[in-house]
């Protein structure tokens, strides 16, 4: 009879178990921060850059899912469009446009193409495209190729708008009413009105032009937003937007423009042809609604100093006088005093509370909210002031000078008047938004270099990303979506510009306007509204050749958009989130290959 088989030892058990608990307790441990392993691993991380520009090539912990049903399709491939429609602007289309009323310019408005009209193809190059110059050089000067279009050098000549040199435009600021240049201009304006001090941040330039005069005011750090319509002044928005100044496609026709109530410190008219004293002063209360209180309202051209010029602009005399007369009128209704007028330039000041006004409360707009504007009919009202206690409050709340304004937290966030945002959360925005473009910088080097001249925001929020980037090398048009929290005057009292849209329609700009775009949450937005393909098209329309595209949003989200691009010829990579791969929000970095439309009808790679 062999020997009895031998039980566990209870010491052995024990010691087994012991071990168990032993190397649980340490992952854990590991896991939780403290340990050195941990720590080393963050240390490396925070040591590895990547440079899109140099390589495309590095991994990431999330890569598209596969897709189980082998049935499914694979990316669609884009065509690229017609090469005459290498300057398309879809919402601002000729033929479209002469269909409308020519009544208030709102044939000149946008309206945008049906569902079954929109074009999805990617708009191509022109052949020979060439990067912008840098930025200061860019402001001065513009290829031919990349906007071939002689006619302004012909039509303004005298007014020393645009000059054609071998292959480049150059740009010697001149305009209408300051053919002796920008700067002379402003420094006549900053007699009166306190440019250089940060007082004056925001200012907006109705009927710009080539954008001169906010070119030059960007060199003094004021932000100007113009605009101008597309008409047969061919391009001049677009000769902006190749400058590197902030600009759009636009008219003060029937609709409101697309900015909140008290948005800009200083708008001007410069011979922007604009009927002032028409429509029983509609488009002055426009003026006065975006201005702030306190704010300057500069008029140059028609009717100012009539009787100089009445020949020269083929008008009665008595014509002039009266339509100046009008315009004093309004702006006195508009509680605005005149500061100065001599020679070609008038300039008032809206007066920084109702205290003193003299008002009839017919002419006060009742129960609108001032700010909800898109594709709002203009009425013939004066938007209220908000209330004070004093006579010497600034209504709506006093803003810092800037740079100060772009920290300081903003009056709308103050006042409560910002759903679901408080003071300690507006500062929490800030330094997530600090880090999170700390991470793009280490991503791509070359933001927050002249490489990236004009820089969008597609969903900018409180105006945190633009915040962290401001800097004479760029600026940032921040765009607050129409189905989103209105933050968009928060966004101008910082000292920043933007607009409202809805992605879901193509964006007031030519394409090939914008260095980098900036996508945050765009797509969680928009994806039950509308399709993320014609958004992606959409993109690639103004964005300039080899530009980029930063999205942040769900992993599942970006594995959607990453193959549809895949199609569109761009270059991706997925990067996780700064706080680690457990993170479900992710970054997706993207590069717009470099290719132009061919005479053929089709396309060439020129790398």
């Amino acid at each position: 009879m062999g020997p009895k088989p031998r039980g566990r030892s209870p010491v052995s058990i024990f010691i087994v178990i012991g071990l168990c608990c032993f190397f649980y307790l340490l992952g854990a441990w590991q896991r939780s921060g403290f340990g050195k392993g941990d720590s080393i691993a963050q240390e490396i991380t925070k040591q590895t850059n990547c440079n899109i520009f140099s390589t495309l090539n590095f991994e990431t912990h999330h890569n598209d899912v596969p897709i189980p049903d082998s049935s499914e399709p694979k990316a669609k491939v884009f065509k690229p469009c017609d090469i005459k429609y290498a300057d398309y602007t879809p919402c601002q289309e000729q033929d479209r446009a002469m269909t409308f009323p020519r009544e208030n310019m709102i044939y000149r408005e946008r309206h945008c193409p049906p569902e079954e009209e929109k074009l999805r193809c990617l708009i191509p190059a022109p052949q020979g495209y060439m990067t912008p110059f840098p930025w200061p050089k860019g402001c001065d000067y513009v290829h031919y190729a990349n906007v071939p279009y002689k006619s302004l050098t012909v039509e303004k000549a005298v007014q020393n708008w645009v000059q054609f040199q071998g292959n480049v435009f150059k740009f010697p600021g001149g305009g209408t009413m300051f053919p002796q240049g920008a700067d002379a201009y402003i420094d006549e304006l900053a007699s009166v009105i306190p440019i250089a001090d940060g007082s004056v941040r925001t200012a907006l330039d109705t009927g710009c032009g080539v954008a001169s005069w906010g070119a030059y005011l960007l060199k003094r750090n004021v932000l100007a937003m113009s605009f101008a319509p597309r008409d047969n002044h061919e391009a001049q928005v677009q000769f902006a937007l190749e400058r590197g100044v902030p600009a759009y496609i636009g008219v003060l026709g029937s609709i409101h423009l697309p900015f909140p109530s008290r948005a800009f410190d200083m708008a001007q008219c410069s011979r922007c042809l604009i009927p002032w004293s028409s429509n029983d002063g509609t488009y002055l209360m426009e003026v006065d609604r975006v201005l702030r209180p306190g704010g300057y309202w500069i008029l140059s051209g028609p009717p100012i100093n009539w009787k100089t010029y009445y020949q020269t602009w083929k008008r009665t005399k008595e014509d002039l006088k009266a339509e100046q007369r009008k315009i004093e009128e309004l702006a006195e209704q508009l509680c605005w005093e005149k500061k100065y007028e001599k020679g070609d330039i008038a300039i008032w000041r809206k007066k920084v509370n109702a205290v003193s006004c003299r008002r009839s409360s017919a002419s006060i707009c009742q129960a609108r909210d001032a700010d909800d504007v898109w594709y709002k009919k203009m009425e013939t009202c004066a938007t209220p002031y908000p209330e004070v206690t004093s006579a010497s409050e600034v209504a709506g709340g006093e803003l810092k000078k800037f740079p100060a304004r772009l920290y300081a937290v903003p009056p709308r966030i103050a006042n409560g008047l910002v759903p679901g945002v408080t003071e300690e959360s507006y500062q929490e925005d800030n330094k997530l938004w600090k880090k999170h473009v700390n991470t793009y910088k280490s991503i791509n080097k070359l933001l927050g270099t002249t490489r990236y001249r004009n820089i969008m925001d597609m969903n900018a929020g409180l105006g945190g990303f633009a915040a962290a980037l401001v800097s004479p090398k760029s600026w940032v048009m921040n765009v607050v979506p129409t189905d989103s929290v209105n933050t968009l005057g928060v966004i101008y009292e910082r000292g920043l510009i933007g607009m409202y849209h809805d992605w879901c329609e193509a964006f007031s700009t030519y394409p090939r306007t914008y260095d980098l775009i900036h996508a945050s949450g765009v797509f969680s937005l928009y994806q039950s509204k509308c399709a993320s393909e014609d958004i992606l098209v959409e993109m690639d329309r103004i964005l300039r050749p080899e530009g980029s595209v930063i999205f942040r949003d769900k992993v599942e989200v970006l594995n959607k958009i990453r193959k549809i691009v895949g199609g569109m010829r761009w270059e991706t990579k997925m990067m996780d989130h700064e706080d680690g791969p457990l993170v479900p929000e992710k970054i997706l970095v993207a590069v717009k290959t470099y290719w132009v439309g061919s005479k053929a009808n089709s396309t060439s790679s020129d790398e």
